[in-house]
């Protein structure tokens, strides 16, 4: 069972940044990222394949957050710049156990992070 241990999330200012990361305890495929805002749906953020060649971001994040990996240290990283208070939720790390793309779809993934806060003030 491949461990998730995400870090980095707190409150920030609008128009700051915040840079999330996720240990995983093994080796890992495709990792990516989703978030859960108060009252709302679980959505994708952002994935990034195991060799980085294809990575998919949702639209609400294009050109602001960039996702980005370390295999030697089993490690996806989430860089958020320009946050908005829209950006505020519980950001979850996610993972799978064989390829599957940079998928946006959360029954894609096998393994999921504790998740982290992330709080964007006006």
């Amino acid at each position: 069972q491949v461990q998730l241990v995400e870090s980095g999330g707190g409150l920030v200012q609008a128009g700051g940044s915040l840079r999330l990361s996720c240990a995983a305890s093994e080796r890992t495929f495709t990792m990516g990222w989703f978030r859960q805002a108060p009252g709302k749906e679980r959505e994708f953020v952002a994935a990034v394949t195991r060799s980085a060649t294809n990575t998919n971001y949702a639209d609400s994040v294009k050109g602001r957050f960039t996702i980005s990996r370390d295999n030697a240290k089993n490690t996806v990283y989430l860089q958020m710049d320009n946050l908005k208070p829209e950006d505020t939720a519980v950001y979850y790390c996610a993972a799978s156990a064989d390829y599957r793309g940079a998928s946006v779809y959360s029954w894609a993934y096998n393994y999921w992070g504790q998740g982290t806060q992330v709080t964007v003030s006006t």
